[in-house]
């Protein structure tokens, strides 16, 4: 998420790294908005569609056997392998660890919220029913607004996390850290002005750029 000066260049000397700023104050007003979770439709419709398909076999089988008709074959093949196969056959050790992969995957599905792009913010007091949750490519475009509108500032990128801030700046005139000390500013009002559930911490990086 970049922004070029028309006709610039990149001719720059080594980034000036510092350390991470220290957050604004956090505002203890208003409430902060749930963690959305995410429905998980597509996972929830694959273990559904593949346990409705195997239940049903077993299922017609055992029916079918019940009925006085022969096992199916595939049924028979199956128990054959599994009682003949030693523990230590590579086929085994494959599909043990296949399961043990979809099982963990599941458990880590089911245990965390996603909706990772959403991120939650604060709502005024009295309003505890209501949420309200800003779209993380749209926090991105609000802070680079917010660096681009520093003088000195010719490009800017920003990345959005749950917990950090980090940010770009090529500098085209003016000191380097003058400019790294208004843009952590600026960038600190416009996380306040977000008004996000939780306060990010901010890693500014400023380099120049001449053409």
């Amino acid at each position: 998420m970049t922004l070029d000066a028309q006709g610039a260049a990149d001719t720059e000397r080594p980034d000036r790294r510092a350390p991470e700023a220290q957050p604004p104050p956090a505002d203890d007003g208003g409430t902060r908005s749930p963690r959305l979770w995410s429905s998980r439709r597509v996972p929830a419709a694959l273990v559904a569609v593949v346990t409705l398909c195997v239940s049903g076999a077993l299922l017609y089988d055992v029916i079918a056997v019940r009925s006085g008709q022969p096992g199916g074959a595939w049924r028979a093949h199956l128990a054959d392998e599994w009682a003949t196969r030693p523990v230590d056959d590579p086929w085994l050790l494959i599909g043990g660890a296949v399961a043990a992969l979809l099982g963990l995957w599941l458990l880590v599905l089911a245990c965390t919220p996603g909706m990772r792009r959403l991120l939650p913010l604060r709502t005024p007091e009295g309003c505890a029913e209501v949420g309200a949750w800003l779209n993380r490519r749209g926090a991105e475009l609000l802070l680079r607004d917010a660096a681009l509108r520093v003088p000195g500032v010719s490009r800017a990128r920003v990345r959005v996390g749950r917990h950090r801030v980090s940010a770009r700046a090529d500098v085209r005139f003016r000191d380097a850290e003058t400019v790294r000390g208004d843009l952590v500013q600026a960038l600190h009002e416009q996380c306040r002005q977000l008004a996000l559930a939780h306060t990010p911490r901010l890693a500014v990086r400023t380099r120049h750029s001449t053409r």
